[in-house]
């Protein structure tokens, strides 16, 4: 926002109060415009607002239009079929497989074209439990997603906490990055993919907040019980 409007966001000044010393060039995503660490909530919304992605209606929810797709994309579901998963996954419609070849090329056009965006990062829990939850981080380019995860996942509230936080699992979402079916090998601009091996999943092509959630969730229903 900052690179199209000349004066600085709400949150600007304290976009980085809460970062974690793990950075996202960790991620292969460098040359950013500005990452916004861990916002909480009464930011995100400002932010939110400042940047016309939806509006504050009567009782105080964020209504957000989400475009062509207002629930999941269960055709677009993906998992790069590598020797973790190989045995393990009941492939089919909806667990299509992808190659580690066809993953890295995606992600790779992805990283390339976050660059010079802002993004926002939450870092957070998947899971209640001490012993068995999982440090995972959700990286959006999108004020009301990073909102979304921040109330779907379990908060860290003690900034040396964040500043140590390591993720287990990452996930970027991305809804103006479009899959291309000729190059991809993918049944449309929409995919979700998970990649058990890199510990990484892309949500592209589509804005339905729910995905970042039933993309965590389905980590954990697989790695958990192994």
């Amino acid at each position: 926002m900052t690179k199209y409007l000349k004066f600085d966001t709400p949150a600007i000044r304290h976009a980085k109060d809460l970062a974690s010393d793990y950075k996202l060039s960790n991620h292969g995503l460098v040359h950013l415009d500005q990452v916004f660490w861990n916002l909480p909530v009464p930011a995100l919304y400002e932010e939110a607002v400042f940047r016309g992605e939806g509006n504050i209606v009567n009782g105080g929810p964020f209504l957000v239009n989400t475009g062509k797709w207002s629930a999941r994309a269960a055709n677009d579901k993906y998992v790069v079929k590598e020797h973790s998963t190989e045995d393990r996954i009941w492939w089919g419609e909806y667990n299509r497989p992808m190659s580690p070849e066809k993953f890295s090329g995606i992600l790779m056009r992805l990283q390339a074209y976050l660059q010079g965006e802002e993004l926002f990062v939450q870092d957070l829990y998947s899971g209640t439990d001490p012993d068995h939850r999982m440090p995972v981080r959700i990286i959006t380019d999108k004020a009301w997603q990073s909102l979304f995860a921040r109330n779907m996942f379990v908060r860290i509230n003690d900034q040396d906490e964040l500043k140590r936080h390591v993720p287990e699992f990452t996930l970027i979402a991305s809804p103006s990055f479009k899959l291309d079916p000729r190059i991809d090998g993918t049944r449309s601009e929409t995919g979700i993919i998970l990649n058990f091996a890199s510990r990484l999943a892309i949500v592209a092509g589509t804005s339905y907040g729910g995905e970042i959630k039933k993309s965590i969730f389905t980590v954990m229903n697989f790695l958990k019980p192994l």
